[in-house]
């Protein structure tokens, strides 16, 4: 076995007072004796020591150590540091899904008997698990306007233990005030949790603005390319501990490779970011001047009902946007099947352009009521704006929406 090198400090980055671009591409790494430059993947599922005693001690708890990767992993916890850094919180805990992500979440924090307060304006997938899994266990669900304030305050009672929406929502955009949602959680001694999945650290830091939990998807812009499935909660040591407990004994947790992917996609999201961003508005302001169009739902207008609301708590208005055609559901899957470039598929964040009809996608799941009371019509169509040529993405929906 060759012989390794020193550990000199200056093997690792300094990284105090770093701004969030530097973060985003150094926080959480710890090089080995080894020296890589690039983080290391870590596919290992178990750990090894140099003696029992050492291994008692390392299960114990009396010494720091990788037991088995369930548990802990170098890799994940890399990608865990560096979005708690990004998100402004003490501790991460990845998961396998976002959807996970907000299974976790709720187990860790909710108990029979409890109450929790949720956003109508919420993914369909997320109301399917409150409704048919979460209410088994004798969980109870007050649904609420997203942007009524005296509705979450008038919903909350004495067992209520949560408070939980998506800002923006999906796939509306619209925007919740969450100072004041915060405080209302707050007064009832409740947990605050936002899932921050559209915006990411680089537009909106929840936790800064009251939350106590951040949920997200990093299979969306945290990956930005649309190669792996993940999902993590940010919060206090003292929040998050459960949420890895959870984990630990359910087994939802992160897979060291799509850990590493996620380092790479969080390098360079805040460029990603800006860049949705900027094709985003630029393709609403195309479309709120289309005759085919009915409605534009995007929070970076200014004839948005939350625009200033948006301008106050977020860096940017992100690249995610929805449109309703003139017509129903006949005409919005015209619009779809009319694409030629711009990817048919429900997933977003992606640098290509992807577009939905969420009525019967994201959202195909819910009753009638449920889709009606959330505003999903059916002649509603998300995109997620991608990273090519907004001229291209023009042209490519002026295929069906000018055939109409």
């Amino acid at each position: 076995m060759a012989d390794l090198p020193d550990w000199p400090e200056r093997y690792q980055s300094d990284l105090t007072d770093a701004e969030f671009d530097t973060l985003a591409v150094r926080a959480g790494q710890m090089r080995s004796p080894e020296g890589e430059h690039g983080e290391a993947i870590f596919p290992t599922s178990s750990y090894v020591f140099s003696s029992a005693a050492e291994a008692a001690a390392t299960f114990g708890g009396d010494r720091d150590g990788n037991v088995y990767s369930r548990y802990t992993n170098p890799t994940v916890r890399t990608f865990e540091e560096r979005l708690a850094a990004l998100e402004g919180g003490e501790a991460c805990a990845a998961t396998a899904s976002g959807m996970a992500a907000i299974y976790a979440l709720c187990i860790a924090h909710l108990q029979a008997g409890d109450h929790m307060i949720c956003s109508r304006a919420v993914f369909g997938s997320t109301t399917v698990l409150l409704e048919k899994f979460l209410r088994k266990f004798n969980v109870d669900i007050t649904y609420v306007d997203l942007l009524d304030l005296s509705a979450w305050q008038n919903a909350v009672q004495e067992n209520t233990k949560l408070l939980f929406l998506e800002s923006p929502s999906n796939p509306l955009t619209e925007v919740a005030d969450l100072r004041a949602i915060s405080e209302i959680a707050k007064s009832a001694g409740a947990l605050f949790a936002v899932d921050n999945c559209f915006c990411t650290p680089a537009a909106q830091l929840p936790l800064a603005l009251g939350a106590d939990l951040v949920v997200h998807s990093a299979t969306k812009y945290i990956d930005g390319q649309g190669r792996c499935l993940g999902g993590a909660v940010i919060g206090s040591h003292e929040l998050i501990e459960p949420v890895i407990g959870v984990l630990r004994s359910a087994g939802p947790t992160m897979s060291p490779f799509n850990a590493w992917v996620f380092l790479k996609g969080l390098e360079t999201l805040s460029l990603r970011m800006k860049a949705h961003s900027e094709n985003a508005l630029a393709l609403a302001e195309w479309l709120a001047n289309h005759p085919k169009v009915a409605k534009v739902n995007y929070c970076g207008l200014p004839d948005h009902p939350q625009y200033e609301l948006a301008k106050s708590q977020q860096r940017l208005f992100g690249g995610v946007l929805s449109f309703e055609v003139k017509g129903g559901r006949e005409e919005a899957w015209k619009v779809v099947d009319a694409t030629r470039m711009i990817s048919i598929t429900a997933n977003l964040g992606d640098t290509k352009t992807t577009i939905t009809h969420p009525g019967t996608t994201t959202h195909g799941r819910l009753s009638d009521e449920q889709r009606d009371e959330a505003g999903i019509s059916q002649a509603l169509l998300r995109v997620s704006v991608g990273l090519e040529s907004v001229e291209d993405i023009k042209r490519d929906l002026a295929r069906g929406l000018d055939a109409l």
